[in-house]
């Protein structure tokens, strides 16, 4: 069945109408600020040793904050048959948790440092199907780290290519792409080889002045690697929904819905994290694509 989604999508991105194959509209750098984020929550609890047997769970909680920060940067050149895009994605989050009977401990909820380019060459453009869109052929080099290592776990280390088909710049859809992939995973010594297929999708949809809509999912799904080791993945599949409200110029508020899940290829149960909370966002565009006339 995935094959036969795989090979459908490429035959529809490959025989797009004539009709829309027109003359690209941007030229020149474009730096933007897509999205930096806050998440704050703290609950702090006094005396709950002396209220542990009341019936009132805000007296005898425990205490936690969360702090969850978030930045995406993309600077990007607009040729007339092509586009370079850069990417840097920063993500980080901590829970503290301190008990009234126990020790206070510390876990990470996020940790991710990831910086891509890519080239696409730009060989359709459509302005009327689905609002409208770019699309073409693609290929990306990306590094993804961490902050931190988890407990006594090694430092995650990847260096990932991608070759693919891109739809871009969209009314509606902003980022799709369906690529094959190859990873160079040096977490561990000796590295290891690692080969599948991925899909990503973001769509924003405006619903009134001020507030609009954002969907993305993303799925990898690994088909084998040259080397074995119990944490390799056999797929990973993530989805977030959130409500941008600005509040103040390009300031908003933010809840949202995350959901990841990922599958071992060494055992059954399928690890999964739910996240809802609301975050205080923002974004500019610093530099801005020069528009020519079609």
């Amino acid at each position: 069945m995935k094959k036969e989604f795989v090979v459908c999508l490429l035959c529809f991105l490959l025989y797009l109408p004539a009709s829309a194959q027109e003359v690209n509209t941007k030229r020149g750098w474009q730096l933007i600020l897509s999205r930096a984020s806050l998440d704050l929550s703290s609950t702090d609890v006094k005396n709950a040793a002396e209220y542990a047997d009341f019936p009132e769970s805000k007296l005898n909680s425990d205490s936690q904050r969360v702090v969850k920060g978030h930045l995406d940067v993309n600077a990007d050149y607009f040729a007339r048959h092509f586009v370079w895009g850069n990417e840097l994605l920063l993500d980080y989050g901590k829970t503290t948790l301190k008990p009234y009977d126990g020790e206070q401990t510390t876990n990470e909820s996020a940790d991710t440092v990831q910086f891509t380019s890519s080239y696409t060459q730009r060989l359709w453009k459509n302005n009327s199907f689905l609002g409208g869109f770019e699309a073409g052929p693609y290929a990306s080099l990306s590094y993804q780290t961490e902050f931190n290592s988890s407990d006594n776990t090694p430092l995650k280390k990847v260096l990932r290519g991608a070759a693919g088909i891109k739809i871009y710049e969209g009314t509606y859809i902003k980022k799709f792409h369906l690529a094959g992939f190859s990873e160079d995973d040096f977490t561990y010594n000796p590295s290891s080889i690692k080969y599948g297929w991925e899909a990503g999708l973001e769509i924003q949809q405006p619903l009134r002045e001020g507030v609009k809509a954002v969907y993305s999912v993303m799925f990898r799904d690994y088909l084998y690697e040259t080397r074995k080791e119990p944490t390799d993945l056999d797929y990973v599949f993530s989805a977030q929904a959130r409500l941008d409200v600005n509040v103040w110029g390009e300031l908003a508020v933010s809840p949202f819905i995350e959901y990841y899940t990922a599958q071992a290829r060494a055992f059954g149960p399928r690890g999964q994290n739910f996240y809802i909370g609301v975050s205080l966002s923002f974004s500019h565009t610093f530099i801005e694509a020069q528009k020519i006339q079609s």
